[in-house]
């Protein structure tokens, strides 16, 4: 997890306005359930006065910024995977829209996100002229729609505007946006993109120099002469685009500041005045040394105007899993909503070539905005772009398996897979042994960030080691994703064979580097009851030269034992991992006031940060919960352990929701959910953050979804738990995925479970309601 200083908004009561219907949470008909869905609308009746005020708009891979300012309508546009020299994840420019006679400049005015239905309507009146435009994203192909219609005729203007006209040089805390971050090497520049009138569209690229970070990073870690063999994302990649319309030509260029970014603009305009005009967007990303193969690709894309294929996909996906509240609580009914819009924002990466990052997605906004001291382009996050931090990205990702969003998971998955090669060669370059290493701050090319492995190093120090007084020894977050992979074959059945390596390297490595560590300090690779002996190591980035960390070993056992039950492995495999099972020691527990707890670690020499992996056993991995031994010690530690109350919150990544939710104690669940799902304060509800992070962070959305989720419906083995932490008082409609291909809809109304279907029916013998 980041460790930055925490920076908490001033909460205060969000005034954006929803299309409310009532809804009646007994059996549903089709009509009221279409009802009940839409009740989550997003409706804004004014305009905004800037970007943090935008309303998310995505599909696909691709993820718009939608705003309507002084009657003009804003777009951002980000793709996955633009990622430049520097690894920066750049946006593709800005889009402003104005119509002249302006519709936007009269009395009416509505902006909605038309949830179910994946996409925002624009509509404006002034005098007679009445207008509607329909924003939305291709799911199936990388194309942008915006369909314009009026009542009268009009003149269309759109404007393609990009700060990056020209060589940025990034200094200081800009440089967070990059892998560089606060140690540059040299001069850092953001380099121009090419941007041009081509016959009657504007095309615009980014294609990255022959020298990236990936390049800096190799040699900084002393892995040229392994370097042909690595894996380089940033090599030969190109982005970018074009924009063109119906009866649109291109009128030139002109120069403005948008916020403190100055811009240069290419517009294009109508030659007559038409009552309806549809321009798109379509975006290209490409790994080829020639801009005229780019090119090919980006005239070859497929523009379909027709929207129902997209509409479909999105109805599909909120019919597919759902939570919906009705209670005198209104804060109850608040999450509820925010988790739809949440997991909205989260399909809008459904099928990105990488993960939808912790720090921001694709919906990041003008800087100043969310830290008025960061005057910095648009293209500006905390927390980089290329760079990955496990312990954030996995709260994004394990809310998907009960929301049943298994293909979404890929990306993340294969993220893994395509740097396991790298990991092993830093493997094997530092240590000679083998295993894949993968480090908490990780780059998309499967290395360490370049500024946490320390360019001020002492000569002797160990070059597979990050110089990293919070990162060093902790390497066990992969396992969470391990057990991800492993979790969508049982819950979905999916095939998983091509990542078992991947799971495999990465016990491999434990297994390797602690005989490794032990052999150098002594004869012995095992303590005295044949354990193996986990030090150095670290138990999250907070219990820091921990001995036998409670996380890593609650990972390296549950993994184990979960690959252990597949029933296809050889009996090689079985016996190696059935070995190293018997090698991993138990955890350790301390006493508070005569009360056990979990220990976070058996020895550690300080503490560095405000994680509670103490609680790790509760969740994820799940040896502590509901209907299990032990669960008396592990609300213990919630209750009484001093450094978990201290840490407690609801900020950014912290999971206390969930670990209440997991140990069955309602009220703290209840509340701290309540409290993280909350409107943000921000224009749009759930665009939480900066909390240690960046906005909109979406480690704080996957949290509260987690924490929803769980305090509904459990799953232990094939035993299905519903409502183990949910208040009696919280009428609920929810639908939500369980292991072995199993759905469970329910219906609690007035503190009873009035209606369930459980697919297949044969799993609903395996259904135990807690509330009675």
């Amino acid at each position: 997890m980041s460790f930055s200083n925490l920076n908490v908004l001033t909460w205060s009561k969000n005034l954006n306005l929803f299309l409310v219907c009532s809804v009646s949470l007994c059996f549903l008909t089709s009509d009221a359930f279409s009802q009940e869905k839409a009740s989550n609308n997003v409706v804004w009746n004014t305009q905004s006065l800037n970007s943090s005020a935008s309303m998310p708009v995505g599909g696909g891979d691709i993820s718009l910024n939608l705003w309507v300012e002084n009657g003009n309508v804003y777009l951002y546009l980000s793709k996955s995977g633009t990622f430049d020299e520097n690894n920066t994840l750049l946006k593709l420019g800005r889009v402003k829209l104005k119509l002249s006679p302006n519709p936007f400049q009269g009395k009416s005015f509505k902006q909605e996100l038309i949830l179910k239905d994946g996409y925002a309507q624009i509509s404006g009146s002034n005098g007679k002229l009445n207008t509607k435009i329909n924003v939305w994203v291709d799911v199936f192909n990388p194309v942008i729609h915006l369909d314009i219609k009026s009542s009268q005729n009009t003149l269309t203007e759109a404007s393609y505007e990009s700060w990056r006209f020209e060589d940025r040089i990034t200094k200081g805390k800009e440089n967070n946006q990059n892998s560089y971050k606060w140690a540059p090497k040299g001069i850092v520049k953001t380099f121009k993109d090419e941007i041009a009138f081509k016959n009657n569209a504007i095309q615009f690229y980014h294609q990255n120099k022959p020298e990236t970070v990936f390049d800096i990073t190799v040699k900084q870690q002393g892995l040229d002469d392994r370097k042909a063999e690595l894996f380089n994302p940033l090599k030969n990649l190109i982005f970018g685009g074009s924009m063109q319309g119906d009866n649109l030509f291109p009128v030139g260029n002109c120069e403005g500041i948008y916020l403190n970014t100055p811009f240069k603009a290419w517009t294009l305009k109508s030659k007559k005045p038409s009552n309806s005009t549809n321009i798109t967007i379509t975006l290209n990303t490409a790994t080829t040394e020639s801009i005229s193969d780019w090119e090919k690709q980006l005239t070859s894309l497929k523009i379909n105007n027709n929207h129902k294929s997209s509409i479909k996909w999105w109805n599909d996906y909120f019919e597919k899993s759902f939570i919906y509240i009705n209670s005198k609580d209104e804060s109850a009914n608040q999450s509820a909503k925010n988790y739809q819009l949440f997991r909205y924002m989260l399909g809008c990466n459904a099928f990105g070539k990488y993960p939808t990052k912790f720090n921001g997605g694709l919906f990041t906004f003008d800087p100043q905005l969310t830290d008025t001291a960061l005057k910095y382009t648009p293209d500006f996050r905390n927390w980089g772009g290329g760079t990955h931090t496990a312990q954030n990205q996995r709260l994004v990702y394990w809310p998907m398996l009960k929301s049943g969003d298994f293909e979404m998971m890929k990306p993340q998955f294969d993220f893994y897979l395509d740097l396991l090669k790298n990991a092993e060669i830093r493997t094997q370059s530092a240590w000679g042994h083998n295993g894949a290493s993968f480090t908490e701050q990780l780059e998309n090319f499967g290395l360490p960030n370049p500024a946490e492995y320390g360019w001020k190093r002492p000569a002797d120090f160990n070059k597979g080691m990050e110089h990293n007084a919070w990162l060093e020894y902790e390497w066990d977050t992969v396992l969470e994703f391990c057990m991800m992979i492993l979790e969508t074959e049982r819950y979905n059945g999916n095939n998983i064979e091509k990542y078992l390596p991947l799971i495999e390297s990465s016990l491999t490595f434990f297994k390797e580097h602690y005989t490794y560590l032990a052999k150098q300090r002594g004869a012995k690779a095992l303590d005295a009851d044949g354990h193996l002996v986990l030090y150095p190591g670290s138990a999250a980035e907070t219990y820091k030269m921990a001995y036998n960390s409670t996380s890593t070993i609650i990972a390296l056992k549950t993994v184990l034992e979960r690959l252990l039950e597949r029933p296809n492995l050889s009996e090689k495999q079985k016996s190696e991992w059935e070995t190293m099972l018997k090698t991993i020691p138990p955890i350790s527990f301390r006493a508070f006031d005569g009360r056990t707890t979990i220990a976070p670690a058996k020895l550690w020499e300080r503490i560095n940060n405000t994680e509670s992996p103490q609680l790790y056993p509760v969740y994820p991995w799940g040896i502590y919960g509901i209907g299990k031994p032990g669960l008396d010690t592990a609300i213990n530690t919630f209750k009484y352990d001093t450094d978990v109350l201290k840490f407690r919150s609801y900020i950014g990544w912290k999971q206390d929701n969930i670990f209440a939710a997991r140990l069955g104690l309602t009220e703290d669940a209840a509340k701290l959910t309540n409290a993280k799902l909350k409107d943000s304060g921000r224009r749009f509800p759930a665009f939480w953050g900066p909390g240690f992070d960046w906005t909109p962070d979406h480690n704080w959305g996957g949290s509260g979804m987690i924490g929803l989720q769980e305090m509904l419906m459990q799953v232990d083995g094939k035993k299905i738990y519903l409502y183990p932490a949910w208040p009696k008082e919280w009428d609920v409609h929810f639908k939500l995925y369980a292991p072995y291909q199993t759905t469970v809809e329910g219906t609690l109304k007035d503190g009873k479970l009035i209606d369930l279907k459980v697919f297949p029916e044969s799993r609903k013998a395996d259904v135990i309601n807690m509330i009675k």
